[in-house]
Formats: structure tokens, C-alpha cells, sequence
């Protein structure tokens, strides 16, 4: 059959359909499906059934849900002693704010546990010379007094370690005081200074065993120590002040994505992980997705791309009000944040607005979706929604993120 046929003869039993309803309801009932709605499908003729029934969505209302409660934190300070300082630690925060979370805890962690000062870092971008001053991105002041009692800092590189080159030494993400004893410390009692390299051996944030006083440093460093300086969470106010008056029909409510082409593209997120499910959505996957639990095409949406991309039109059909930093940046701002050449901004701007919107969607699994469910966990904002296929008998519970659903991430056992 020509597949004009096909299109023709599905949409006259929709209509067919429509006007059943309308006939027993004397009305149209807002929820059903409109023509409009069925316009963003893209039809291919060997697949229409198939595709419309995947486009149509599966649940009547937004899912929207209220903040809740903001926990406080359930470490103290008053546990930690001040240690005679000597020898330093130097390290340096790359990759963006999802992993210099991980480097500043560790970098903390080994510090007091050697009874180390630790010589504040600079920040790497992604190209080389690439390199910013720690006060560029985060609030020097603050962090400084985060850890103030537990470990001396310096916030310039000493003196009596410009002529030397340090060992290298490499510590996995979380580290444990078992892992400094056996690993680092007998090269730092040797050395006298080293700089540490995290690097990431697994990139999920869940609960492990108890350690209290460990534990009690590992939340402090993670989630009191870097804080945006004023300039950059100013911007990030704006951007997040431009997405909720684009919301008025949503009561000011948006959702954040974690959608960036350049990740998409890379070998690990092609094809499906070893349970089936997907390792990572594109833009089509997830305005499907979103579509099919509820959320109406009013429903505005930002993305962590920087740029708009021609892959992302699909999302846009479904969902007009899409946007990437590009779209709401203040023109005055642009040059610094997007067109400077450095990516370290963009990032700084992408997870604080991820930890900000109403809801949050990580399109693409990993460090970024774990550090930023740490921080909606400590201000209530636990609507986390993992992409998947959506059924008849599917609830949106069914797609909250395990992280919460189950309470095993980190953050429930550093906040009450």
C-alpha cells in the first residue's frame, strides 16, 4: 500500500475515533490526543503502527511534584582535630564540576589522614593551556573555611617545591584509609610532597560500609568545600530566572537534560550495556520518553549541549520550548561563557542548573547524573527521572531514579 494510503487511512480512524468520544462525552475530554500532537510523529510506512503507538503518550498529567524538604547536613566538625601539618599535597581539578567533587574530597581525605597541607588547586580545561585560578570558578573564602580545623591549606604553591618535580600518585575515586596506608603514605614519608591523581575506577556515588569518621570528612569535603564564586552563580540565577518565566504555563517548572552530543557519539554509549537496557538517549529517545509519561508540549526544557544541533530538531518537534545555554545566555555574557574556548564555565553553569530544575533527565549515565543527584538529594528536589521504555502498565515511580528509590546514594548518608 502507498504510504500516503497508510497515513490517510490512520489518521481518519483517529478522527473516527475522536468524534466517538466526543458523541458519549458531549465534550472534548483536554487529555485526549489531537491532531497536533500526532503531526510530530515521524511516519515511516513499514513502521506506522509501531511508531504511533510509541509517540502516543501513556499518561494524562504532567508529573510534576513539589520540592520537598531540604536536609541538613549530618556530619559535624567538632570531631576533627587539628593535625601538625607537613609536607604538601598538590593536585588539580579537571573535567569538569562532577569530577572535581570527587579530586577535592579525595585530595581532603588523603591530606588529613598524612597530616598534610594542601596546596589549593588550579582547574584544567580540556585543551591544553587550558588553566584557570581556583577563585575563576569557585568561592576561594568559602572553601577555605569549609575545611578550616580539619586541614591547613595554602593558597599559593610553596616555595620550596618550585625547583623539585613531584611523584605522581594515583588514587581511585573514594579512597580508603586502607588504600593511603598500604599506597601513599610510605611514598609520601619518603618524598615529603606529592600530587595526587584521581582516577575513576567506578563512577557511581552509592552508599558503601560504614566508617563513621571517615564518612563525616568524605560529606564534608564533598559537599561544603566548592561553592560557584558570586559572578558565576549569578549568571546561573539568570539563566535559571529565563527558564521559569519560559515556564509561566507550568507554574514556572522546567526540565534540565543532560544531553550533549559529543558524548553521545563516543564508543560507550553505542549500543545497549550488559542488562539491555541503553546506555545513553538521544534527543529523539527522549522527547519520546517524556511525551509518553505525561509532560505537554508547553513543557520547557534545557539542555547541557551548548550549541543548538541539528540531531536535536527531533526533540524540538515534540517539545518548541528546548533550549542550550546558546538560546537564554544574556548576549553580554556570551563571549566569556561560550566563547572564550574553554569548557569549564559551560560545565560550572550545566551542573548547577541540573541541580536547580524541577526535574532532571541524564540522557547519558555516569558521573555527571551521580554528583548532580547528590545535590538535588540535599535540597529536596528528588524528581530524578531515568529514561525507558514506557508500557500500559508502566507508573512514573517505575523510572525514578534508583539512586533515590532506594536511597542508596551517598548523600542519605551524609544529610537528615
Amino acid at each position: 500500500m502507498d504510504p500516503k494510503q497508510v497515513l490517510g487511512a490512520f489518521l481518519t480512524l483517529t478522527m473516527f475515533t475522536m468524534l466517538g468520544n466526543m458523541i458519549k462525552k458531549d465534550h472534548f475530554d483536554t487529555n485526549q490526543v489531537s491532531l497536533q500532537d500526532i503531526s510530530v510523529v515521524q511516519f515511516d510506512a513499514s513502521k506506522l503502527m509501531e511508531q504511533s503507538l510509541v509517540a502516543l503518550p501513556r499518561f494524562t498529567k504532567a508529573p510534576w511534584k513539589d520540592i520537598g524538604k531540604e536536609l541538613k547536613p549530618c556530619w559535624t566538625k567538632q570531631g576533627f582535630q587539628a593535625k601538625h601539618s607537613k609536607g604538601f599535597i598538590v593536585f588539580s581539578l579537571t573535567n569538569g564540576p562532577e569530577y572535581h567533587i570527587s579530586q577535592i574530597a579525595n585530595a581532603v581525605v588523603v591530606a588529613r589522614h598524612l597530616g598534610a597541607v594542601l596546596v589549593l588547586p588550579d582547574i584544567r580545561g580540556d585543551n591544553i593551556g587550558d588553566t584557570r585560578y581556583f577563585q575563576e570558578i569557585y568561592d576561594l573564602e568559602k572553601f577555605v573555611k569549609s575545611i578550616d580545623g580539619v586541614v591547613e591549606v595554602t593558597k599559593s604553591y610553596p616555595d620550596e617545591l618550585m625547583a623539585e618535580t613531584l611523584d605522581v600518585v594515583r588514587v581511585p575515586n573514594r579512597v580508603t584509609e586502607n588504600h593511603i596506608g598500604e599506597h601513599i603514605e610510605p611514598i609520601f614519608r619518603r618524598k615529603g610532597s606529592l600530587r595526587l591523581a584521581t582516577y575513576f575506577p567506578t563512577m557511581n556515588m552509592k552508599k558503601t560500609k560504614e566508617n563513621k569518621d571517615l564518612d563525616s570528612l568524605v560529606c564534608l569535603a564533598t559537599y561544603e568545600t566548592l561553592k560557584l564564586q558570586p559572578e558565576i552563580h549569578e549568571v546561573v540565577d539568570s539563566l535559571v530566572e529565563r527558564l521559569r518565566t519560559l515556564s509561566r504555563k507550568s507554574d514556572g517548572q522546567f526540565i534540565a537534560v543532560d544531553l550533549r552530543i559529543e558524548m553521545l557519539e563516543k564508543k560507550g554509549c553505542q549500543g545497549n550495556g550488559d542488562s539491555g537496557k541503553k546506555r545513553c538517549y538521544n534527543a529523539q529517545d527522549i522527547g519520546i520518553f517524556l511525551r509518553n509519561i505525561g509532560f505537554d508540549r508547553d513543557t520547557t526544557i534545557y539542555l547541557t549541549q551548548s550549541r543548538w544541533h541539528k540531531s536535536l530538531n527531533s526533540l524540538k518537534k515534540i517539545f518548541p520550548k528546548t533550549y542550550t545555554k546558546e538560546g537564554i545566555m544574556p548576549v553580554d555574557k556570551k563571549g566569556k561563557y561560550l566563547n572564550s574556548g574553554s569548557s569549564e564555565l559551560e560545565k560550572a553553569l550545566d551542573f548547577s542548573i541540573c541541580s536547580q530544575s524541577d526535574v532532571f533527565v541524564p540522557a547519558i549515565s555516569g558521573l555527571f547524573y551521580a554528583n548532580v543527584v547528590g545535590k538535588r538529594i540535599e535540597s529536596g528536589r528528588t524528581q530524578i527521572l531515568v529514561p525507558g521504555k514506557v508500557t500500559s502498565s508502566s507508573s512514573v515511580a517505575d523510572f525514578t531514579s534508583p539512586y533515590v528509590s532506594k536511597k542508596n546514594h551517598m548523600a542519605y548518608s551524609c544529610f537528615c
